[in-house]
């Protein structure tokens, strides 16, 4: 049941994250400046994005490495009895 919960919380953020990126990116593309200038700020928004992801992916990574290990000690303290 937990797990449903996060789940939906999880795909409503990146669902939100994923809108704002694309908002972010049709302002862009819609704003009176020049094309050089708009592809320097794509791309370091780009670059931003990406950064802030691969942080996101390790955090993620390291919460359930944590809750796989717990699970394990879980197993192994009631297999031990």
């Amino acid at each position: 049941m937990e797990y449903d919960h996060e789940a939906k919380v999880v795909n409503f953020i990146s669902g939100l994250l994923l809108g704002a990126v694309i908002g972010a990116g049709v302002a862009l593309l819609t704003a009176p400046q020049s094309g050089r200038r708009t592809r320097r700020r794509l791309k370091k928004t780009a670059v931003q994005i990406r950064g802030q992801a691969g942080d996101r992916w390790d955090d993620l990574a390291e919460e359930m490495k944590g809750k796989v290990d717990d699970a394990i000690d879980g197993a192994k303290g009631r297999y031990a009895r």
